[in-house]
């Protein structure tokens, strides 16, 4: 009896050790939302609030000086506004002057691809509401995952853009998927944000970032292909790797890897934070230049000049820095950003 006693106690201690180990090794806390540049603000808050109901709550003036370490760009002024759905953010930024368009024939498989999955209570009345503001399509319509696929089946997606270009999901789930709170009661068709997915060249890679370095974990995994992916990514032959990592808080991280076809573009390296191609993922961090120090001892690629510190007021954070993550999608880490989220709440 002893014996047994001394060994569950040794496995408590091995449990608890091996949690401490990774609660240290989460540089984050949470994703608090995602940052899309635009080019016409006023059009992009009417688009968002009018036909998806985010509502606004906040909008910021700056001037370029102030984000030019930051952003590492040199501009006139910049404006933010953040909008809210549900729980979950988005930030829509426009900077003058502004970049670069989004490239014509830019396709679902580009490693700049990344999009917002918006959980909807009702694919069909959610597609009429789209249909009904002629939103620019991406799939050739609502899509049913196949039962055949046990980590898919059921759901259903569809892809349009925005204005600018940038492309966009609604999502249901069906009643054996998805977290809790989107099978909540609700008299509100557009529900929130569950996750930003972007592409990315080779899983593991983008892993040893998100995973290994971040501290999110994995959630989910699924091997997606058939007619019915190819018709909502609209890229014919679409075989793709999926895999969904979450942190603490906030909308999770979906990575797809392309395994057919692979001739995507590459994620462009002359990007700036003004081109409409840039979206951002924000992420909390309790300690800005602990966790600037971890990735650059990583061979992370930085944006910023450095740790840069900011204004709470104005920015939402005390103390900044833009890095890429192994493709070139960029990354916001932010000191405070949870404060933030709270005042605007």
């Amino acid at each position: 009896m002893k014996s047994r006693r001394h060994l569950c106690l040794c496995s408590a201690l091995v449990l608890l050790a091996s949690l401490l180990a990774t609660a240290q090794a989460q540089l984050i806390s949470g994703v608090d939302s995602i940052n899309i540049t635009v080019s016409d603000m006023d059009r992009a808050v009417e688009f968002y609030s009018g036909v998806l109901n985010f509502h606004q709550v906040k909008d910021v003036k700056t001037s370029g000086a102030k984000s030019e370490s930051l952003d590492g760009v040199t501009v006139g002024s910049v404006r933010v506004v953040r909008m809210q759905l549900g729980d979950e953010f988005i930030q829509l930024t426009q900077y003058q002057p502004q970049g670069r368009p989004i490239p014509d024939g830019a396709h679902s498989n580009d490693r700049s691809f990344q999009h917002i999955a918006i959980i909807v209570r009702d694919m069909d009345r959610a597609y009429a509401v789209l249909r009904s503001h002629s939103v620019q399509s991406i799939s050739v319509g609502p899509q049913r995952l196949p039962d055949w696929n046990k980590n898919a089946a059921g759901i259903r997606a569809f892809y349009f853009k925005d204005p600018d270009g940038h492309p966009l999901e609604i999502l249901q789930f069906p009643p054996d998927k998805g977290r809790e709170k989107w099978h909540a009661q609700s008299a509100q068709l557009f529900l929130g944000i569950d996750h930003t997915a972007i592409v990315v060249g080779d899983t593991d890679a983008s892993l040893l970032f998100y995973r290994d370095l971040l501290g999110m974990r994995v959630v989910g995994e699924s091997d997606n292909y058939g007619v019915e992916q190819e018709h909502l990514n609209n890229v014919p032959g679409t075989h793709l790797r999926i895999t969904s990592l979450r942190a603490d808080t906030g909308p999770g991280v979906e990575l797809l890897q392309y395994l057919s076809p692979q001739g995507g573009q590459l994620f462009p390296s002359d990007e700036h934070p003004n081109d409409l191609v840039h979206r951002e993922t924000i992420v909390v961090t309790n300690d800005a230049k602990t966790a600037a120090k971890k990735f650059a001892n990583s061979g992370a690629k930085f944006v910023s000049s450095g740790v840069v510190t900011e204004s709470h007021e104005q920015s939402g954070f005390s103390k900044a820095f833009l890095l890429r993550d192994p493709d070139g999608h960029p990354v916001l880490v932010e000191q405070n950003s949870d404060n933030f989220v709270g005042e605007m709440k």
